[in-house]
């Protein structure tokens, strides 16, 4: 299967495999969460993450080839969101499989033990 309709000639799970390389760093996931709560300058985003402005930039570059954050100028200011209300989801999915990994883990320690 490919997304041939939208654009991309390559298959299906190539193009998911370069999505989750773009979510495979812990600051990239950070930034993601921030931008579900709401909007932010970058600015914002340097004091949240505490990183050096040429880090941030090479961490929202990623993220905006990847389609997943859009950038706005507003003035002097450049303001991130969300690209899709879907990466929101993503997020929540992840979080989602990974406390149930956890209680699973912890079931079957707790299982062990007894």
């Amino acid at each position: 299967m490919t997304l041939r309709a939208h654009g991309l000639d390559r298959p299906l799970p190539e193009v998911k495999a370069d999505l989750f390389k773009a979510l495979a760093h812990p600051v990239r996931v950070r930034t993601l969460e921030l931008l579900v709560e709401r909007d932010r300058q970058v600015a914002e985003l340097l004091t949240e993450l505490g990183l050096e402005a040429s880090h941030l930039s090479q961490h929202l570059g990623v993220l905006r080839r990847a389609g997943v954050v859009t950038a706005r100028r507003s003035g002097n200011a450049v303001h991130y969101a969300l690209a899709l209300p879907a990466v929101a989801d993503m997020l929540a999915a992840a979080r989602a499989v990974l406390v149930d990994a956890a209680a699973r883990r912890h079931e079957l320690l707790t299982d062990a033990d007894a």
